[in-house]
């Protein structure tokens, strides 16, 4: 990992590394002297045993050991002197491994809730979310697994290329140079010796600045499919030749990530009460003259890859619908369990959704995204087919997330050196 970003580091003049770091401290800094910041919450805290919700899951343990065991493959590549922060106390990648071992091996037996609820008081300790406001909710939105007609040759029909990351494309980790900017990157491009921005999506799309010097992964038909693929962060894209070709997520451009939703409510283009994904397509399909405005307002571009399976999350680990969650990893520990409370669609004969009920369930913490930022935000990865775009495209609702680990008088037992798979139950 380390290597190739050396390399390209020894290669960019000091004058731009040096204006690389200048530009991220000057936006650190001001011409007048602030005021005391307000200390941010923590974005976790652990709560009493009588403040625990009641834990149920509505999907009756379908495939959460195959969720668990997906984390566990994750955890176990992990170097055993990491340490993953809940709230103020650190636990090892040993000690998480156990937590989700002891968890997986009691689901197996298919507890009833009353059981589950004992078990968990008497062995797990429970952190939960500080969310966006003192009631400690966060909003909970969806995503789904996309499917895009497409052709490896681009033609009339098939015009719309889905690119791979370009190799002039460059990522400077600026916490290599000082741990001050830990979590702090750039992405650019070498002119001369200029480090410029890359291209946005106006650039991109519709300037074709990129036709030429880089080729397509696959071209699809529909413009609107390949701007939500690069919101989903994954897809499948059903070739003209009757083959499958999944394709994820590997890079962006690095521009910011802007919300065409919520640019259509700030215009009046629709209400915010009717706002949804299929809102926008609809939209779109009718307005097609203001596409490329837009689509434009957003200047973030998704750069793609093939892999056998999938989808996979940022822990490059299949995610397992109903049941893997997309968090801020900058505040949450990858790879853990959780437990939410909030809502989901049911879907009458017609595709419409009839009503909302309660959803609580344990999920696992296995993504990330560009618009998941905060403690008080959560992304659902809903799979694939109708019900899940549904659900993805219509969920907005504020619930409860909370995270489990085992007591610190517990975590000395042994543990598996190499987790199975489990099946889905």
């Amino acid at each position: 990992m380390w290597m190739p970003l050396l390399l390209k580091l020894n290669k960019l003049p000091f004058q731009i590394l040096w204006l690389a770091i200048f530009t991220v401290t000057i936006q650190g800094c001001a011409l007048m002297p602030r005021a005391p910041s307000t200390p941010h919450p923590p974005p976790m805290v652990k709560i009493e045993p009588a403040a625990y919700p009641r834990f149920s899951d509505d999907l009756g343990y379908d495939a959460l050991g195959h969720g668990i065991a997906q984390n566990l493959s994750y955890l176990i590549k992990v170097s055993p002197s990491k340490q993953f922060a809940f709230g103020e106390k650190k636990y090892s990648r040993d000690e998480l491994i156990l937590s989700l071992e002891r968890f997986l091996a009691f689901i197996h037996t298919m507890p009833s809730e009353d059981a589950l609820i004992q078990f968990i008081a008497t062995n797990y300790d429970i952190y939960q979310s500080t969310g966006s406001n003192p009631d400690k909710k966060v909003l909970f939105t969806g995503y789904y697994e996309p499917t895009l007609n497409g052709s490896l040759s681009p033609s009339e029909k098939y015009a719309h290329p889905v690119y791979p990351t370009p190799d002039d494309l460059i990522t400077i980790d600026l916490s290599s140079f000082s741990a001050r900017y830990q979590g702090e990157k750039l992405t650019g491009r070498l002119v001369g010796r200029d480090f410029i921005p890359y291209f946005d999506r106006k650039a991109i799309s519709y300037d074709q600045r990129l036709k030429g010097s880089i080729n397509p992964i696959a071209w699809v038909d529909d413009p609107i499919d390949l701007f939500f693929l690069h919101i989903q962060g994954s897809g499948t894209v059903f070739l003209d030749s009757g083959k499958l070709l999944p394709v994820h997520y590997h890079a962006t451009n690095g521009q910011p990530y802007r919300s065409i939703g919520k640019w259509l409510i700030d215009h009046g283009k629709i209400e915010r009460s009717k706002m949804s994904m299929q809102a926008i397509r609809k939209y779109l399909q009718e307005h097609p003259d203001e596409m490329e405005k837009i689509l434009c307002v957003n200047h973030s571009y998704v750069f793609f890859k093939t892999e056998p399976v999938g989808p996979l999350g940022c822990l490059e680990v299949p995610l397992t619908p109903g049941r893997s969650l997309a968090l801020d990893r900058r505040l949450f520990p990858l790879g853990t369990l959780s437990f939410i409370q909030t809502q989901k669609p049911v879907i009458d004969g017609h595709g419409n959704i009839h009503r909302w009920v309660d959803c609580a369930r344990f999920v696992v913490n296995q993504d990330t995204g560009g618009a998941i930022r905060g403690a008080g935000r959560a992304d659902l990865f809903w799979g694939n087919g109708a019900y899940a775009e549904i659900a993805a495209g219509h969920m907005q609702h504020t619930g409860k997330l909370f995270f489990l680990v085992l007591k610190k008088n517990l975590l000395s037992g042994k543990r598996s050196t190499s987790p199975s798979i489990a099946p889905a139950q």
